[in-house]
């Protein structure tokens, strides 16, 4: 009778499958390049169709949708339609992330892309006012709302697939791609609308104003298809599913425990406001107040955006080292000031100050916040409520962010200095927004499985 010595169990580690992938100790694989990838070409797709109803919405629109009375107010309405799908993105938030903290980030992602690439193309085929009258605008608004719909799950649901996917110490710098999705979609809609306007009038208003709406689906083809090769995250797999921490309802988990954490994300994403008034309200001030052709003020945005896909990236690896908020609040209080010299340069009406205005202002100080929010905001949070805690601060903020462009409108002066009340709106968000910042938690050196620290000692975890 022989007997066999009796086997010790090996522990599990983390061990390295390819150059991009790692197998975790719970065996479920990691791959933070692919998930980067994908996170990029969603947020690409995102803010592609974002930025071209911008420009629309400050180009076109106005004549196509609101056409007769007073140009000034149909500016304003046509820039409140830019601002009602801020309305949806907290409810596209809270539904999407309900169900991407209960069954998985990836089947979930997959879903927004496809909502966000119909509502551009549909946008793309719609009749205007001269056409079917006032239902022309009623249906730009409902798909200008889908479009919101999907845009407030897509920028949580890729941080929190990335920071899960990526490596301790190197969180920052994978999940900054998100937002470098942010500064390719801004660059490929202006050079598609670039061309566009520089059409005849007639041209640019019966077809060539949607071409690039009609183009998005090119976008999304390739991101559903990266998509559906990424595996779903292991701390999800092995924090949420195999430790059955499933919540019924995320939202409420969110808020009995880490409720100042997303009042803090809230007041935090407010200042987007800059993003949108220099991309949106920026351009309609700059060919309707300063003399601008709208084909040069693009061609600055988008190099000025563009060169912040470099400055991103250097900005999330700097954070893994320094610490995500340094980064933050020079950004905030850097832009508080340069928004006064954008505005400045804009009243000169030499586009070489008007780019070096938006030089410091967008692609060296605003990317230390956009290369780092992304991966600071989901850090706040542990992962059963991740997905839903970023989602529902970060939209609500992103609100005024949205109404940004009206708001300037509002309240935009008459003469040389017309803009001081719109850059003053400018800075008290990045004000408000810095006041969140510094009461907040430093996450950056804090391993994964730690993060959410109210989370986690509420329910007994740590």
């Amino acid at each position: 009778m022989s007997t066999t010595a009796p086997q010790t169990p090996k522990t599990p580690s983390t061990h390295r499958v390819s150059g991009a992938e790692t197998v975790t100790a719970g065996g479920n694989v990691r791959s933070p390049r692919k998930a980067a990838l994908a996170s990029f070409l969603g947020s690409t797709l995102e803010y592609y169709d974002f930025f071209i109803y911008g420009t629309a919405a400050a180009l076109v629109f106005p004549q196509l949708f609101f056409p007769g009375g007073d140009p000034a107010i149909a500016t304003i309405a046509s820039f409140a339609t830019f601002g009602v799908a801020y309305i949806a993105r907290p409810l596209g938030g809270l539904v999407m992330g309900h169900f991407g903290d209960r069954l998985g980030r990836k089947n979930v992602l997959l879903v927004t892309l496809l909502i966000m690439g119909m509502a551009s193309l549909s946008i793309g085929l719609l009749p205007t006012f001269d056409q079917i009258g006032i239902w022309a605008t009623v249906l730009l608004v409902i798909a200008r709302l889908a479009q919101g719909f999907s845009a407030g799950a897509e920028s949580a649901g890729a941080s929190s697939l990335t920071i899960e996917h990526s490596p301790e110490g190197r969180r920052g710098f994978f999940t900054s791609f998100v937002m470098t999705g942010y500064a390719s979609g801004m660059v490929l809609s202006t050079l598609v609308f670039i061309p566009v306007t520089a059409l005849p009038e007639e041209a640019m208003m019966s077809w060539g104003w949607r071409v690039p709406f009609l183009l998005s689906i090119l976008v999304l083809a390739i991101a559903f298809w990266v998509r559906t090769r990424l595996d779903e995250t292991p701390v999800f797999e092995e924090e949420v599913v195999q430790a059955g921490e499933k919540k019924k309802l995320p939202a409420r988990e969110v808020l009995r425990y880490q409720g100042p954490d997303v009042l803090r994300v809230l007041l935090m994403s407010i200042f987007s406001v800059m993003q949108t008034v220099f991309t949106v309200f920026g351009l309609s001030y700059a060919t309707d107040h300063g003399g601008f052709d709208g084909s040069a003020i693009l061609t600055v945005n988008a190099v000025s955006i563009g060169l912040s896909m470099v400055l991103m990236p250097a900005a999330g690896r700097l954070s893994d080292r320094l610490g995500r908020k340094p980064l933050m609040l020079t950004a905030m209080f850097g832009c508080a000031a340069t928004i006064f010299l954008y505005f400045l340069a804009l009243g000169t009406g030499n586009i070489w100050m008007v780019f070096l205005a938006s030089l410091l202002f967008m692609t060296v100080l605003y990317s230390g916040f956009n290369g780092v929010w992304t991966s600071f905001f989901g850090e706040l949070f542990a992962a059963p409520v991740r997905y839903t805690g970023m989602a529902m601060g970060n939209q609500l903020g992103l609100m005024v962010a949205g109404f940004g462009p009206m708001i300037g409108g509002l309240l935009l002066g008459t003469g040389t200095f017309g803009w001081v009340p719109v850059a003053i709106f400018g800075s008290v968000c990045a004000l408000l927004a810095a006041g969140a910042c510094i009461t907040a938690r430093e996450t950056a050196h804090t391993p994964i499985k730690e993060l959410g620290e109210p989370y986690l000692r509420a329910t007994g975890r740590i």
